[in-house]
């Protein structure tokens, strides 16, 4: 699997619970369309370990087959309609890709 991993923080003016109605409801719509997307994760980030972590309110991993696939959904008008919707919202986010290790599956 390779991933698109999106580390968000809302706008100043929206709430946390906004933020996340907003990424779960009328931004997924528009996610779930991206082509080659084979598996969603999402986080709802509601404490930070330590004080330099504070500030973010959501994980999104978006998997794929291929660094390609990612490219082609990354060309994609549905990616571009995706990103429209954001706008200008004035928020922060960090965007990093990379193949996906399972470290632990759990206790057998």
């Amino acid at each position: 699997m390779y991933n698109l991993v999106l580390l968000a923080a809302r706008p100043p003016e929206w709430t946390h619970e906004q933020f996340i109605e907003w990424w779960r409801g009328d931004h997924a719509e528009l996610t779930y369309r991206l082509p080659g997307l084979r598996s969603w994760r999402h986080t709802e980030i509601d404490a930070a370990l330590e004080p330099r972590s504070e500030g973010w309110d959501g994980i999104s991993v978006l998997g794929f087959d291929s660094p390609e696939d990612v490219k082609k959904a990354l060309a994609s008008r549905e990616w571009a309609d995706a990103v429209a919707q954001v706008g200008d919202m004035k928020g922060r986010r960090i965007a990093v890709m990379g193949h996906e290790a399972e470290m632990f599956g759990g206790v057998q």
